[in-house]
């Protein structure tokens, strides 16, 4: 998925997503439908991998959550990042990139077309969510201790 076809999956949900200078060193913001985005943001793979955050405030969120001292914000803020790593990196992703030659998490960033960091958050969360392995169509995705795929007989 491209910065592009998530534009256009934004404004099929009835967003609208501008570009501009923000303040406070924040990356993307949703507030009423209305995503912006960083305009400093130098590449279209962070800033994918910035509104496919802000699209899962969209679908997973509610009220103002910018005070992260609350507890409830950051589980929205959580909630959120969450359901762009499903988004943006699916596991038969993993398989996939494993069976094109892939080897390590550079190259898996990569293919994926995601950042270093959101990869490593998408790998930590389903690490939480799976456990050390998860089984898919005769393969074993490990995420602990290194994301490696076994490919079972």
């Amino acid at each position: 998925m491209t910065y592009e076809s998530l534009l256009i999956d934004a404004e099929n949900k009835g967003l609208r997503v501008k570009e501009k200078k923000l303040k406070y060193n924040l990356k993307g913001l949703y507030k009423n439908s209305k995503i912006l985005i960083d305009k400093s943001i130098e590449t279209n793979v962070e800033r994918k991998c910035i509104l496919v955050e802000e699209i899962g405030h969209h679908e997973t969120s509610f009220g103002n959550i910018i005070d992260d001292n609350d507890i409830n914000n950051r589980k929205q803020e959580l909630r959120a990042r969450r359901w762009g790593n499903e988004r943006l990196v699916k596991l038969k992703d993993f398989i996939n990139a494993y069976n094109n030659g892939v080897r390590n998490k550079y190259e898996l960033a990569e293919y994926l077309e995601v950042t270093d960091e959101f990869l490593a958050e998408t790998i930590n969360h389903y690490k939480r969510k799976y456990g050390t392995y998860y089984e898919l169509d005769n393969y074993l995705i490990y995420f602990e201790p290194n994301l490696g795929i076994l490919k079972l007989i």
